[in-house]
Order: C-alpha cells, then structure tokens, then sequence
C-alpha cells in the first residue's frame, strides 16, 4: 500500500510558512529540505528506500521567535500526523511520570484521526444522501405495520409444537407505500434541498458513545475493557430533538463511520504513522544537564535522555493499533538553551540531532512586520474581534510604529519573550474598549502612537527608574 505524499518544492514549503512566520530563514530552509527529502525517499527503490533515515532537526533561538510555529505549520501543510510534547513532561523509568513512550503512543493517536478523517472526507457525499433520507423520515415517517406478528424462534424449543408470534410496531418499508406518505415526502425533500427546514426540530436515533475504560498492560498497550463485548451486540442508541440543521450533521458523522472499513483505517494509520510521523520536541534543553548538580528532579534528565535515545535512533513501540517502528518519523528538537548548551545533552542523542538551525532574536523591524503581514496578523485579529460588537478598528502607521518599538524595548528591559510580548501590549491597548462594549456610542475606534504611548506611559517610566535603583 503506498502512502500519499504531497510534493511540494522546497521554495512552495518556505513561500507557504513566510504568509504566517516572520524571519528565521534559515530555520525554514531547513524544515522545508527535510520535507522533501521524505518525498524523494518515497520515490527511490525500495531496496535503499529503508536504509534513508531522516534528518532530526534541532533549533536553538530564545522563546517567541517561532520554533513551534514553524513546526505547526509545517504538520498542517503536509496533513502528517503531529504532535507536540514538552521534554519535561517526561521522567526516567523508575520516577514518577510519563514514560518516553507515550510519545509515539500520542502520535498514533493523531495519525488515526488524521487517517480516519480522509477517509470519512471520501464518503461524504454518501453519508450526506442518506442522512437527508433519515431526516425526512423523521420528519414525515411511514406507515406503521401492527399485528402482523413475528415469529419465536424459541417457541417450538420449549415444549409447544405450535410456534408463538409476538405483536410488533415496527416500520414497515414496502413498495406498495401510502402514496400521500411519498408525495409528501417528495415536497419534504425539496424543501430540505432550498433550505427551509433547517431550523425545524426533529427526533432522531444517535448511537451512545462507549465509555472509554482503558486497561493499561504490559508493554506499553491498553485494553479497551467497554469493547471487550462491544462487537457482538448492536451500538446502543437514544432519541435526540435536534434542529435539522445539527441532525444533518450528527446522521452524516454516523452514515460515514458505518461506511468506512477501519481495518483499512488502522493499517493506512499505521504506515501513516511510520512514514510521515513528525514529533515537536520542545524545551529539550530542560533535559540537558548543564553540569551543576541541583538534586530533585536534575537526577532523572540524564535518564530521559537515554531513554529518548532509542526512540530517535529508530525501535518498535506497542501501541492498542500494533507495533509502530520509529526508523522514518521526524523528530524536530527545540530549546531556548540560555543556561544549558547543546553540547550538554548526551553524545549519542547529539548525534541523532545532526541539522543545527539557531534562530535570531526578533527586532524592531520584524514586530512591524509580524504585526502587518502574515495573515492572521494581530492587528486583524483584534480587527475582526471588534468588528463581531459593530466597532470599526485603525490603526495609523505611526501606531504600528509605536507598538513595534514598544515591544522591543520591554524585551530589552524585563525578560525576552520575543514576539509574545507584542500579545500583552495588544491586550493592553483593547482592554477598556472591550470592557465598555457593547456600547452604541462606540462605533470606531482610532489607534494611533499617543494613544499607544498613553497606554504604557507610566509601565515604561516605572521601569526606567527601577533600572538605576540598587
């Protein structure tokens, strides 16, 4: 079975990440390479195909200057299954705490509902057509057949010669249907189709979740103790008034589950998973032991790394889907390392770590332009949010101006959270207005740099004056 790689050119990957990330070229390039080396992998012979590895990544740059950004946008570009961890969430065997693991576990997870979803995305025209039949059904129901008895399998087992025929009051679907029940229906349908029905209430059947009692074992695996049983008797179901408009959705959700094959499912996932897998590890510098023995939880680091290892350098992991192999999944490294150095971390896992990409601190210039160009740009964002309570927002060159240089001096003074600080001068400036809203008498709303500098007068003075006191 072939997996689907989409084959974008390096130059596309860098061009598609430059609409939502500022700067970090570098870190982009590199990103982009590894990304379409997976798709040359993908079409070289098979007898070298599974001796290319990939190229783990490690970036190092201070906080908010987009290494998990980049790798976010990467993940959704490609539709691969991703996720994200922090390293210190993790704790040598023995420690209390997750085990490395977990890790890949997480992923199979996504890679599932990743999987689960295309497929689901194929049937659903299907799923759509018959959801519509459901809904007129429930809105115009048939004609219900009453005492026509059915049969007891039973009855002629337990000491009677004549079998027994129990009352019913199931619908009956025949061919012979009430015409007015079909011309109605007809009608039903073409409302349905022009869209005047969708705020109407109806009752329809929606399957019960099961419970999802889990049983970890031994290896790593878990066991599903509400399945145990589940396939032998039919799902569970209860009655539901919903509008029209949300019982479409619910019925096609269900009509595409019934269609799909998971078996298919589960083993596309499961190649997914090994092939096109990229885990985020972040604040992997945590981990490093910068050689100053703090006691606590420093004693574990060095035994997450050795237990980070193997899994980077390529083992197989029980997963509930089966074993997943860990040769081909791309691990992207991240870590601000102010105190430790990557040369702190382990020889071995420095060596699985080969692509070295810093990241550069963001200036004045760059917060203009985070603030103007991607295309969900914070300027938009409070734009739009405004715009919900009938606000018009502008904001004046000199205003852009102001923020950007505001940004960069506060991360000068106080700590540098690079471009997360221009999140807490935003808030800032919209804090009275979105208190005061809903207000007629607020229709627009004019930022400019006075008003910007009216926001953080007396923040910036304040620390201006802490910097000379001893």
């Amino acid at each position: 079975m072939a997996t689907e790689f989409k084959s974008m050119t390096p130059k596309e990957i860098v061009e598609e990440l430059d609409k939502y990330i500022i700067g970090q070229d570098s870190a982009k390039r590199s990103v982009a390479v590894a990304l379409r080396n997976r798709y040359r992998r993908s079409l070289v012979p098979e007898e070298i195909r599974d001796e290319i590895t990939p190229k783990n990544i490690l970036m190092m740059g201070p906080t908010g200057v987009g290494k998990t950004e980049i790798a976010r946008r990467l993940a959704k570009l490609m539709d691969a299954p991703f996720i994200k961890i922090e390293a210190t969430k993790f704790t040598e065997v023995g420690y209390v705490g997750r085990d490395v693991e977990s890790i890949i576990r997480d992923l199979m997870e996504a890679s599932m509902r990743v999987t689960k979803q295309k497929h689901m995305d194929e049937k659903y025209e299907v799923a759509k057509d018959i959801a519509d039949q459901k809904i007129i059904e429930a809105i115009i129901p048939g004609k219900v057949k009453t005492g026509s008895g059915v049969r007891n399998p039973f009855s002629g087992l337990m000491g009677g010669g004549q079998a027994t025929y129990t009352q019913t009051n199931e619908k009956v679907e025949t061919p012979e249907e009430d015409s007015e029940v079909l011309l109605a229906r007809d009608q039903v349908r073409q409302q349905l189709k022009d869209g005047l029905l969708e705020d109407q209430y109806i009752e329809i059947d929606v399957i019960e979740q099961p419970k999802d009692n889990t049983l970890d074992v031994n290896g790593g695996g878990t066991i599903q103790i509400g399945n145990i049983f589940g396939n032998m008797m039919p799902p569970k179901t209860k009655k539901r008034k919903v509008k029209v408009s949300e019982a479409r959705k619910i019925l096609i959700e269900q009509e595409a589950q019934k269609l799909i094959d998971m078996d298919q499912v589960q083993s596309e996932a499961l190649e997914n998973c090994e092939q096109n897998g990229i885990v985020f590890l972040d604040e992997i510098d945590k981990i490093a032991n910068s050689g100053n023995y703090h006691g606590g939880a420093d004693v574990s680091r060095e035994g997450v790394q050795r237990d980070i290892l193997p899994i980077v350098e390529g083992s197989v992991v029980n997963t509930k889907y089966g074993p997943v192999k860990t040769d081909h999944i791309l691990f992207i490294g991240a870590g601000a390392f102010s105190v430790a150095k990557p040369t702190d971390l382990i020889p071995e896992l420095q060596g699985r770590f080969p692509i070295r990409v810093e990241l550069e601190s963001l200036t004045k210039e760059d917060f203009k332009r985070i603030l103007l160009e991607p295309h969900n740009a914070l300027t938009k964002q409070h734009a739009a949010l405004m715009e919900t309570e009938g606000v018009k927002v502008e904001f004046t060159d000199d205003a852009i101006e102001e923020i950007a240089s505001m940004a960069s001096i506060m991360n000068e003074q106080t700590e540098n959270i690079g471009a997360r600080r221009l999140h807490t001068i935003m808030e800032k400036l919209f804090e009275d207005v979105s208190f005061n809203l809903p207000d007629p008498e607020i229709t627009s709303v004019k930022i400019d740099a006075d008003y910007v500098r009216g926001k953080f007068d007396e923040v910036i003075r304040k620390d201006d004056i802490e910097k000379y006191i001893l």
